[in-house]
């Protein structure tokens, strides 16, 4: 059997495109969480057969779903230099309507559209504080972080709020496609939407302007103000939308739900390469770095290491990841 000359040069041809490829994706600032997440998943996989099953792999997807949910949200804030510190309370307080208006006796539609409403609430008004008051948003957020988890205790007075639904809520929770829980198939339909809008849209480049170089982004034209309000009213927004899938999943609203999980929200956008300086990060790599908690969180639980060390755990990867990211601005002179 013989080769054509042209046969030869197809086969270089694809060669060169997948190394080409390969090399384009070393650059991505995504590689090195993803090929970490890969590490970690391969190391656990030999300690213990109970990784690969299907059940456990959906299980994982499942549990760290909501956590990249929001980061999400939290990543186009980090990306203008901002920060998020409430989408735990508004994640909470979600929830939590959602609950009341069902037990009000409202539909399924007006039960999440309450809860999504909340979150709207909440993002315009952290985004007023910090655009039209001019307020730090690390202070804004912190203050609307204890407002909404004060006014949960006062409406529950610490007792979870457990309504009647209709069992077709249950499925947003609980439900699944194949395989595949439906949170899960939420988390990468909302990957893949905001994903396309910071890459390919007008408000996406003005996001990354906002971060870069705000005073060049006003000269430029860019709505400063507009883009602030709008990512934060999408961050409490979209971490409502984990509440009220939440609240679908449990059936129950509990006062203290949604309390710390600002902390892995920011770990997740962080170790998926978002500078907390602004102007570098991306919604894959959030919710990679999600995947990578999550995935860590049940290697300590399948190798049956003391669940207390697994804080320590994260706390060491984001020291890490927060540090590559360092090193390499200042290697690369920021471009990187």
């Amino acid at each position: 059997m013989t080769v054509s000359g042209n046969e030869v040069a197809a086969s270089e041809q694809t060669e060169r495109t997948l190394l080409g490829s390969v090399m384009e994706l070393r650059h991505m600032r995504e590689f090195g969480v993803l090929v970490a997440l890969l590490l970690v998943g391969a190391l656990i996989s030999l300690a213990t057969p109970y990784f690969l099953t299907t059940n456990n792999l959906m299980g994982v997807f499942r549990a760290f779903s909501l956590t990249a949910i929001m980061s999400i949200g939290m990543v186009m804030v980090i990306i203008t230099g901002g920060i998020d510190l409430s989408v735990g309370s508004a994640m909470g307080l979600a929830s939590l309507v959602t609950a009341l208006t069902f037990g009000a006796g409202y539909s399924t539609a007006a039960a999440i559209a309450a809860g999504l409403g909340t979150g709207l609430a909440f993002g315009l008004f952290n985004g007023l504080l910090i655009t039209a008051i001019g307020l730090p948003p690390f202070i804004a957020t912190l203050g609307s972080l204890s407002i909404g988890r004060g006014m949960m205790y006062m409406i529950t007075h610490g007792v979870p709020v457990t309504p009647e639904t209709p069992e077709i809520f249950s499925v947003i929770g609980q439900g699944y496609v194949g395989p595949v829980p439906v949170p899960v198939i939420i988390m990468v339909a909302l990957m893949i939407i905001f994903a396309i809008v910071m890459r390919r849209t007008r408000f996406g480049r003005h996001v990354y302007a906002t971060g870069g170089n705000e005073y060049a982004a006003r000269l430029s034209g860019v709505k400063v103000n507009r883009i602030k309000l709008a990512v934060y009213v999408l961050s409490s927004t979209i971490a409502s939308l984990a509440g009220v899938i939440g609240f679908s999943r449990y059936l129950s609203a509990e006062p203290a739900s949604g309390f710390g999980s600002e902390l892995d929200v920011i770990a997740a956008a962080a170790i998926g390469g978002a500078s907390l300086a602004g102007g570098i990060g991306s919604v894959t790599g959030a919710v990679i770095g999600a995947a990578l908690v999550g995935v860590i969180a049940n290697g300590v639980v399948l190798l049956n290491i003391n669940t207390y060390a697994q804080q320590a755990i994260t706390g060491g990867v984001i020291l890490i990841a927060v540090s590559l990211d360092v090193l390499r601005n200042r290697y690369t002179g920021g471009n990187g």
